[in-house]
């Protein structure tokens, strides 16, 4: 599966199938919040936070790319990104695209 963020693959010529998208909602546990929320008070990158986006991204990647496969599509363009806070500590990532396929 071709992931690009591009209205266009070079070389391709294209047919629209749908709209494709992946979400999940994550959080940390309490103790890694707890620490987390003391990093604040020194400044810096909060690693914890990093590996939990990274991981939702790859999460909500992975669904889309899954949708896009039950709909026999050989790539997906216009991939975008969006993030939002559900509650303290919980964020919502969700990656929507348009489903592909290569016409000859």
């Amino acid at each position: 599966m071709i992931l690009v963020n591009t209205d266009f693959i070079s070389g391709k010529k294209l047919e629209t199938i749908s709209i494709v998208k992946g979400s999940t909602i994550r959080s940390k546990n309490v103790g890694k919040d707890i620490m987390s929320g003391l990093k604040t008070l020194v400044g810096g990158e909060i690693t914890a936070y990093v590996e939990m986006m990274n991981e939702a991204r790859a999460i909500a990647t992975k669904r889309m790319v899954e949708e896009a496969e039950e709909l026999n599509a050989d790539a997906i363009i216009n991939i975008r990104y969006a993030t939002s806070a559900i509650m303290a500590s919980a964020a919502e990532v969700i990656v929507y695209g348009t489903a592909v396929k290569f016409v000859d």
